[in-house]
């Protein structure tokens, strides 16, 4: 069978849920809860993933999220790789730990949103874990009444502000809206448990507009416009050297032994910016197998999530290439 078409675009937003096979746990103590909720704040900073809501519940999750880098299958594919890794290294098992491809509607920016907020942190309540939310730890919706600091990686601004314009108000109509059960709320807890996710979720009019862009026409996980926007691979370079204050010839050379960061930076951010297949990277630099170009991605992906100065310098060098190109 086909997979289903990941549809893909600067902004989007998306409702995610992912299950353990078989039914079985993916959470089984409080470290594992800390250690996926960690997953997702790195992935926020690294990925540009906009975290707006998430309930951990102990045999799936749920996630609310935007993507200004229309990257929701890379982002989704490290958590499910690294939360699997860790946890079957926790408790020495292997193979699959989620039932599957991880389940996404696309879902427009109007009150759905809200009301996707409302289901996701309501979860507990009616699964009968608590008899009250601020009870759940394992979900954003103490984040929502919270004002400390450790939340601020969550985007829960921009789901305030469509409950009030006035900033002083938010809090109080967040409290009231999460306590209703309407009509919406019934049509959207529907939707999300019935056997078959739609695809989109929104007016008949952003149906038809996604329809046409991605299906009829059958394009790419993204729209032409991101690809004239993203840098090209010689940017890449430039800006490369210019960091690490290296000539060309140095940046493609392999160092036998040695961790090669600046050349290694380079492949990584070519393949996540330019949407470059392996082949076409090795070519660009230098490489004799392209199976080594996809073993420098993925050593580079673990190690920038777990060095907090690599990660630093990647998120400066990644910032100064888009942001660049965007004033172009």
């Amino acid at each position: 069978m086909a997979r289903p078409l990941r549809i893909q675009y600067p902004d989007a937003w998306y409702h995610i849920l992912n299950r353990g096979r078989r039914g079985d746990p993916i959470f089984q103590t409080y470290g594992d809860y800390l250690q996926f909720i960690d997953l997702l704040q790195d992935t926020s900073g690294m990925w540009n993933l906009r975290v707006s809501a998430y309930c951990l519940m102990p045999n799936h999750y749920h996630l609310l999220v935007q993507t200004p880098n229309a990257n929701i299958s890379r982002c989704m594919r490290h958590i499910g790789g690294v939360y699997t890794q860790y946890f079957n290294r926790r408790y020495r098992c292997d193979g699959q730990l989620f039932r599957g491809r991880y389940k996404s509607i696309l879902i427009e920016v109007d009150q759905y949103l809200l009301h996707l907020v409302r289901y996701i942190h309501k979860n507990p309540l009616k699964a009968g874990l608590v008899d009250r939310l601020e009870k759940y730890p394992w979900s954003s919706h103490q984040g929502y009444l919270s004002k400390a600091k450790k939340w601020n990686w969550l985007f829960k601004d921009f789901l305030l502000s469509m409950l009030s314009t006035q900033p002083n108000e938010r809090l109080r109509n967040y409290r009231h809206f999460i306590t209703i059960d309407d009509d919406d709320n019934a049509e959207i807890g529907k939707i999300i448990e019935g056997k078959k996710w739609p695809s989109i979720l929104g007016s008949k009019d952003f149906i038809n507009r996604i329809k046409e862009k991605f299906f009829l026409k059958k394009i790419n996980d993204e729209i032409p416009q991101s690809k004239e926007l993203a840098p090209d691979v010689d940017s890449i370079k430039s800006v490369i050297c210019q960091f690490y204050k290296i000539s060309d010839s140095e940046l493609l050379s392999a160092k036998r032994g040695v961790f090669n960061e600046p050349r290694n930076l380079a492949v990584f951010l070519t393949r996540r910016l330019t949407g470059f297949g392996l082949k076409q990277i090795a070519d660009q630099y230098g490489f004799k197998k392209y199976s080594s170009v996809s073993s420098v991605i993925g050593r580079m992906e673990n190690t920038i999530a777990t060095d907090g100065r690599l990660r630093k310098r990647f998120n400066y060098i990644y910032d100064f290439l888009t942001k660049s190109q965007e004033q172009t």
